[in-house]
């Protein structure tokens, strides 16, 4: 991964070199429809008092759908928000399920672009704010826990569009996420979970 995005950066850094004889930059908007599978670092701090060791909180994966609103300055830059309905997961504890919770994380990103005919690769950076709700969980003899309301974070992203015909596109892309959230009991922290999510997906796109 990390080579990939060396290798692509490098490559958007030469793209007004490479372009220059390219006509008219580009711009407009651009709509993408995604299948994605979201998949949690699962990571969480100990908890010495309830015996609990270090990453025995885990939070389910599964497969979202995922549209995103691109808007392009020109064809090299473009900033992408992208967008879903809240997301339920499970959360288990030293692998007894405890409940669960839900999210909503739009996501805001700047992206670099390289044309290259009819394949765009690009790589993007941003912010991440994620709402949590409906969190319902407990653990006997505990009661319940609680979860912060939301979740500040960065963003990361690469990916490519593949022009098919006219305006549509197919579109492959690869996120990490950083969302975290304290776990409280009785409104006392005792623990951090770190859920961290990489995000891959892809889907076809159109551009307007």
């Amino acid at each position: 991964m990390k080579r990939m995005l060396l290798v692509m950066a490098l490559a958007l850094a030469m793209a007004p070199v490479a372009e220059a004889q390219a006509p008219t930059p580009e711009s407009g908007l651009m709509v993408r429809l995604r299948a994605l599978y979201l998949r949690p670092a699962d990571r969480s701090d100990a908890i010495p008092a309830l015996g609990v060791p270090e990453n025995a909180i885990t939070v389910s994966d599964k497969v979202i759908p995922e549209v995103d609103l691109s808007w392009f300055f020109n064809r090299y830059l473009a900033a992408e928000l992208i967008l879903t309905y809240p997301q339920q997961h499970d959360v288990e504890l030293s692998g007894a399920r405890i409940g669960t919770f839900s999210h909503l994380p739009p996501t805001l990103t700047v992206q670099g672009h390289l044309p290259l005919g009819r394949v765009k690769p690009y790589l993007g950076a941003g912010v991440n704010f994620t709402l949590v709700t409906a969190t319902d969980l407990a653990v006997p003899g505990v009661g319940k826990l609680e979860l912060e309301d939301y979740s500040f974070g960065f963003a990361a992203q690469a990916g490519v569009d593949v022009q098919l015909a006219g305006p549509w596109y197919a579109n492959a892309d690869v996120k990490y996420v950083t969302i975290r959230s304290d776990v409280k009991a009785g409104g006392t922290k005792v623990s951090e979970v770190r859920v961290d999510p990489w995000l891959i997906g892809g889907g076809i796109g159109y551009r307007f």
